[in-house]
């Protein structure tokens, strides 16, 4: 069975660093591509940063500059830094996968990322 291992969350203060991480376990042969969306309280869920396995990358417009996703030399795990980290960022954060089939989407179980002084 295939899942997705985050971590990586915490408390932070304003204009402080984090970095997840999701690592794909189980056995797979293929990932499409890879990211993050995150859920703030009373908000809809919201695409943070997602890669493929080209390295074309997409940012949402409120972390450009600022977060940076990427791929291990494996290709099995992505990895999330949020720099300058600001109060609006705090959400729970989620990976996303497309694994094997275009159709086979997965989804990590959230890590709570608090921004606060």
């Amino acid at each position: 069975q295939v899942q997705l291992v985050e971590s990586g969350g915490g408390l932070v203060q304003p204009g402080g660093s984090l970095r997840l991480s999701c690592a794909v376990s189980g056995s797979f042969f293929r990932i499409h591509a890879m990211g993050w969306y995150r859920q703030a309280p009373g908000k809809e869920r919201e695409l943070v940063a997602s890669i493929t396995r080209w390295d074309s990358t997409d940012y949402a417009d409120s972390v450009k500059g600022r977060f940076t996703i990427s791929n291990s030399n494996a290709r099995n795990t992505v990895y999330l830094q949020m720099n300058s980290l600001k109060a609006e960022d705090t959400a729970v954060y989620y990976c996303k996968a497309v694994v094997n089939h275009m159709s086979n989407i997965l989804w990590g179980q959230g890590t709570q990322v608090t921004v606060a002084s």
